[in-house]
């Protein structure tokens, strides 16, 4: 991936801020010549659903095709809850953070304190 520079924005987590940086910079855009612009122009609601199917197909991929095609509709799911998050004035940084407060729980600890099972 690179940024609108040109230069790639990296190998590791930092490339979804950078990611979420360009879906921002598209929020009023012209739809008509953005993919991103038009998502955001739809709504919140309409993000959640096209984030869903992308989910669907990554669970597809994960138990039926090879890792190639895992790891391409990995980056669409992905890139479709960036999506969702700048459609709802959500920051990474929130999320970032609450990952950060569930380091060292366990996750079933975790899931039981939010009263999941």
């Amino acid at each position: 991936m690179s940024d609108d520079s040109g230069e790639c924005a990296g190998s590791d987590g930092r490339v979804l801020d950078a990611l979420f940086a360009v879906i921002e910079s598209r929020k009023g855009g012209d739809p008509g010549a953005s993919y991103t612009a038009k998502l955001l122009a739809e709504g919140a609601a309409a993000a959640a659903a096209k984030l869903g199917e992308e989910a669907v197909e990554t669970v597809i991929a994960g138990v039926s095709e090879d890792e190639t095609r895992l790891a391409s509709e990995s980056a669409d799911l992905l890139y479709h809850l960036l999506v969702l998050w700048a459609a709802r004035g959500l920051a990474p940084e929130v999320v970032w953070a609450t990952l950060a407060a569930r380091r060292g729980t366990s996750g079933l600890a975790e899931k039981a304190a939010r009263g999941e099972s």
